[in-house]
């Protein structure tokens, strides 16, 4: 720490970054490590920063975790920044809840998604217990053609404003996704079959699916189900409790 004191002392401008956090240092620290650069500063004393840096670094290793970590949140919060608009805009009625709620819940998925179908109970339990969330659905078919083919019909549904009927009638029937199955949960929800045909046929909703699939693809979800909350992205069947926490921690924030 001696060392880093006369860096700061001689090189104040050069090194403001380092700042009174240890940890602030180790984040810029990974980051001049792996860029290997300083703006603003000779080579000599760019190396000697970063002879520095590395040896604080190979020191204290346990900190590298955190430090990653601490990149890793910044780069989806700026990512979700970047999408904000297009994630949360539904696509006609696919949402539920509170329309001008305080907090958006987005939930990507996909129907023949054995994690979606365990963590719908949860979802639906914080709708019933937060007037204030507003979830937005989005499509997300990712395990292959009759999930695809699923997915149009759902958003033939959004469009004839009957998605959450659908949603939920898909979800409570346990079996696997078919074309047999959709074709049933279609005529259970009250679809026009005819036009529901249709759309599943049409460039326009393939393009929508599309999209979808792009944006996932953007935000670096790795599966179904995925969550969007605030700032925060969570990943799999996280359960109740940490969709509860997260939706408490971006109601703090705005």
């Amino acid at each position: 720490m001696d060392r880093i004191r006369q860096l700061k002392e001689r090189w104040p401008g050069s090194v403001g970054w380092i700042g009174f956090g240890v940890l602030g240092l180790i984040v810029t620290g990974l980051v001049i490590v792996l860029n290997g650069r300083i703006p603003g500063t000779a080579s000599a004393e760019r190396a000697e920063i970063e002879a520095i840096v590395r040896d604080y670094i190979l020191e204290n290793p346990e900190i590298i975790p955190e430090a990653v970590n601490r990149l890793q949140q910044r780069e989806v919060i700026n990512l979700i920044s970047k999408n904000r608009e297009a994630i949360e805009t539904p696509y006609g009625s696919a949402w539920a809840g509170a329309k001008d709620g305080d907090v958006t819940l987005v939930e990507f998925f996909d129907y023949n998604c054995p994690y979606c179908r365990l963590s719908h109970p949860d979802v639906e339990r914080l709708l019933k217990e937060d007037k204030n969330l507003k979830v937005v659905y989005r499509d997300l078919p990712v395990l292959g053609a009759q999930s695809r083919e699923a997915a149009l019909a759902s958003l033939s549904a959004a469009e004839q404003g009957k998605y959450v009927n659908f949603f939920r009638r898909m979800f409570a029937d346990k079996a696997r996704v078919s074309t047999q199955k959709t074709i049933q949960v279609i005529r259970a929800s009250g679809l026009d079959e005819a036009r529901t045909a249709r759309d599943m046929q049409s460039d326009r909703l393939k393009a929508v699916v599309d999209r979808n699939l792009e944006l996932g693809n953007a935000l670096g979800l790795t599966g179904t189900p995925s969550y969007v909350i605030g700032d925060r992205i969570l990943s799999g069947a996280v359960g109740y409790d940490a969709l509860k926490s997260a939706i408490a921690e971006a109601r703090a924030r705005n």
